[in-house]
């Protein structure tokens, strides 16, 4: 498929991996789990994390699957159609913004972690699988998932350029949307006040 000849069907899977990407999963699971709102929890972030302060790693990690799901399904159906790697790249960033400004919730949303990882498993399933290893390896030496999710993303554009470097683009978009959603917790771990698992 010439994506340039399809422009309905790309603001299509655009607009509707921004719609998927604000449903912030988070809110539905902790009220099927009869959890408190996690966005009171922690750094108020609705995400598996602070899921897991409020309830642990089974709501977690449901939130998780369902975070990376709505990533991952608009990217694959745009690779499932024949759309460009770049097509398909865009198609990422609608998701990832989708949850970090979700229509939904007042444009309030999360940091993109994990919807990020299910875009990236369906555009780039090796560099991602490596960013996932270093998370698990920093979370688990430090207890700090802000810090894993920082240390592996800010190594995704180095990852990619050696891996999949036509995805380098993507990465280093995520890399900047992600750090920048981070950056109170930045401060925090500059002040040795960020909290752990």
């Amino acid at each position: 498929m010439d994506a340039s000849s399809q422009p309905l069907l790309i603001v299509i899977l655009c607009f509707g991996a921004y719609l998927a990407g604000s449903v912030l999963f988070a809110l539905p699971v902790c009220r099927l789990w009869q959890l408190p709102d996690p966005r009171a929890l922690g750094s108020g972030n609705p995400g598996a994390t602070n899921v897991y302060r409020a309830g642990g790693w089974q709501p977690a990690l449901a939130t998780l699957v369902l975070d990376a799901f709505k990533g991952w399904l608009p990217v694959w159906l745009a690779h499932t159609l024949g759309m460009s790697i770049l097509m398909q790249a865009i198609i990422a960033l609608c998701a990832v913004t989708g949850h970090m400004i979700p229509a939904f919730y007042r444009f309030k949303g999360g940091k993109g972690v994990a919807t990020a990882l299910g875009a990236g498993l369906a555009l780039a399933p090796a560099t991602t699988a490596i960013m996932a290893g270093i998370w698990l390896a920093v979370v688990w030496r430090s207890r700090i998932s802000a810090l894993a999710s920082l240390v592996a993303i800010t190594s995704g554009p180095v990852i990619s350029a050696l891996m999949e470097p036509e995805t380098l683009p993507l990465f280093g978009l995520l890399a900047l949307l992600i750090v920048v959603r981070h950056r109170n917790n930045l401060i925090r771990l500059a002040q040795g006040r960020e909290t752990g698992l």
